[in-house]
C-alpha cells in the first residue's frame, strides 16, 4: 500500500474519529427535541432560519458535552467492551485533543444559540453542559440515583428551542420537559439492562448493577412509563395541540407501556432490546404527532 494510502486512511481514521466523540446517535435526539419545543413555542409564522440556528448550536453544545463525556470517562471505557473501541480507549485520539474539540464545539454552541436564540436558550445550553459533566458523570460510580440526576439535563433540550421561539418559559415548555424527562427511564433502564455486566466491570453503579435481578428496574421502567401516559396528554390539556394529539398520544404510550410490560415479565436481554428499540420509536411518533396537531396561536 502506498505511503499515500496509508495517510488518507489515517486521516479518515481521525475524522471518523471525532465524528464518533459526539455520539451521534444522543445528538440527533437533542436535534429533534429542540426542534419540536422551538416549534410547539413558536407563535404565528416560524421562523425557520431562527430555528435552525437554534437546533444548530443546541447540537453543538450537545456534540461538546459528549466529546468531554469521552474525556473524563476514557479510563472507564476501556473496562467495558460496547465502549473499549472508543477513540480514546483505543489511542486513535489523545485526551487533550478530545478535551479541546469538546471545548470548542460547547463554546461555539453556546455562542451561537446566544446570538440566534436569545440569553435564556443559551444559558439553559450551558447549564446543561455543565450539569451532566459535573453532576450526572462522577455521581454515575457513586450512586443509582445518577440516573434520575442525569434525567433533568437530559430534558432540556425542547425547552431550550421553546426558550429560542418565545424569550422565556411557561407551562408548555415544562409539560415538554416532563415528558421527556420520565421517558428517559424506560430507555436508559433498558440499555442498562442489557449491559449491566459491563458497567459493573466499569464501576458504575446504574441501577440494574445493584438490582441483579431485575425487580427493582423493572418496577421503575414500568412506573415512569404508567407516569408518561398521563404526563404525555399535558399538550392536549394546556390547549396547545387538540384531539387528534390526545388519543394518539393515548395510544402510543400505552403501546410502550405494553412493551414495557412484556420486557419485565421475562427481563431477557433480548426483550430489553425490544423495549429499547420502542423507546426510540415512541419519542418522535409523540412529538411528531404534537407537532402535526398544533392549534395555531
Amino acid at each position: 500500500m502506498s505511503t499515500a494510502r496509508v495517510t488518507e486512511l489515517a486521516a479518515m481514521s481521525r475524522a471518523n474519529a471525532y465524528i464518533s466523540l459526539t455520539k451521534p446517535d444522543v445528538s440527533f435526539l437533542v436535534l429533534i427535541t429542540t426542534a419540536a419545543g422551538y416549534y410547539m413555542g413558536a407563535r404565528g409564522p416560524v421562523d425557520w432560519l431562527r430555528l435552525a440556528h437554534t437546533v444548530f448550536g443546541t447540537m453543538l453544545i450537545a456534540a461538546g458535552t459528549a466529546a468531554l463525556n469521552h474525556y473524563i470517562e476514557r479510563d472507564s471505557d476501556r473496562y467495558m467492551r460496547r465502549t473499549a473501541g472508543r477513540p480514546l480507549p483505543s489511542g486513535v485520539l489523545k485526551p487533550n485533543e478530545a478535551l479541546l474539540f469538546g471545548v470548542g464545539l460547547a463554546i461555539a454552541g453556546a455562542v451561537d444559540l446566544w446570538v440566534a436564540g436569545g440569553a435564556l436558550a443559551s444559558i439553559l445550553g450551558i447549564v446543561t453542559c455543565l450539569s451532566y459533566l459535573l453532576a450526572y458523570t462522577p455521581l454515575k460510580k457513586r450512586t443509582v440515583w445518577a440516573t434520575f440526576v442525569g434525567a433533568f439535563p437530559g430534558a432540556v433540550p425542547p425547552m431550550i428551542g421553546w426558550a429560542a421561539a418565545t424569550g422565556s418559559l411557561d407551562r408548555g415548555a415544562w409539560a415538554l420537559f416532563a415528558i421527556l424527562f420520565l421517558w428517559q427511564f424506560p430507555h436508559f433502564h433498558a440499555i442498562a439492562w442489557m449491559y449491566r455486566d459491563d458497567y459493573s466491570r466499569a464501576g458504575i453503579l446504574m441501577l440494574p448493577v445493584v438490582d441483579r435481578d431485575g425487580t427493582r428496574t423493572f418496577r421503575q421502567i414500568i412506573l415512569t412509563a404508567i407516569g408518561l401516559i398521563g404526563i404525555g396528554l399535558l399538550p392536549s390539556l394546556l390547549g396547545l395541540t387538540g384531539v387528534l394529539y390526545f388519543f394518539g398520544a393515548l395510544v402510543i404510550s400505552t403501546a410502550l407501556l405494553q412493551v414495557c410490560l412484556w420486557a419485565a415479565s421475562s427481563k431477557s436481554n433480548v426483550r430489553a432490546k425490544w423495549l429499547m428499540h420502542a423507546t426510540v420509536l415512541h419519542i418522535p411518533l409523540l412529538l411528531g404527532l404534537m407537532m402535526y396537531d398544533k392549534v395555531a396561536r
